[in-house]
């Protein structure tokens, strides 16, 4: 499977396309595709060096040939850039291709992270998102609870649910099966995406809890 991360040079693409590498072809995205050659090259070569081989590959490319070659395309970019990006890319990807957004739309206040959505009454990223897509059932909110510190160490064994939400089952299923392929995760499905605004809050509760209670990049498992 074919995997394009938009914001794939930062921390959290650095860790999908680690964790992903070892079976599928992922695809770097970044405004500037030298950059994203360039950190494609280093991940490759961290996967190899934390499993000894891959049967996938890594490579970089500019934002608009990743949305245009992907199968599925991770978001990983941040909540006040949503439109501009979105409106960019989204209307280049395939008509079979699934969407998954992890933005959360949060800001750090002088009380701890707050949800902008609510705060400022704005709309939630998966609503935003959402305007930009030629499908919206291929739309997925995932993600939005994993600890990008622990993800980018690609030996270290993860033990947290991941929250989902989205309209199509086929696309829940597809998605679902790549937490699990994640050693440590485990998919847990809220409903369709109107319900995504739940997913997106559970960050700054997560990172709040974090914070004042002196805990070391948590995450959330239910039992």
């Amino acid at each position: 499977m074919k995997i394009g991360i938009i914001g794939g040079t930062g921390g959290m693409g650095k860790g999908f396309a680690l964790r992903w590498s070892k079976n599928h072809e992922v695809i770097i995205g970044s405004r500037d595709a030298e950059r994203a050659a360039t950190s494609a090259t280093e991940y490759t070569n961290l996967a190899k060096e934390a499993y000894g081989n891959i049967n996938g590959k890594i490579i970089g490319s500019d934002n608009i040939s990743v949305a245009k070659d992907s199968e599925v395309l991770v978001l990983s970019i941040p909540y006040d850039n949503i439109d501009s990006i979105c409106s960019q890319i989204l209307p280049e990807i395939n008509d079979d291709c699934i969407v998954i957004s992890p933005i959360v739309p949060m800001t750090k206040t002088d009380v701890g992270f707050e949800c902008v959505a609510i705060k400022e009454n704005k709309p939630f990223s998966h609503q935003m998102v959402e305007k930009h897509m030629k499908d919206k059932t291929k739309l997925v909110s995932a993600f939005h609870v994993i600890s990008e510190k622990k993800l980018i160490n690609p030996t270290l064994s993860l033990d947290y649910d991941i929250f989902v939400a989205g309209d199509n089952k086929e696309s829940i299923e597809i998605i679902n099966n790549l937490i699990t392929e994640i050693e440590g995760l485990r998919p847990i499905y809220l409903g369709p995406g109107a319900l995504a605004y739940l997913v997106e809050m559970s960050t700054p509760l997560l990172l709040n809890a974090m914070i004042r209670n002196k805990m070391k990049n948590p995450g959330i498992k239910i039992i």
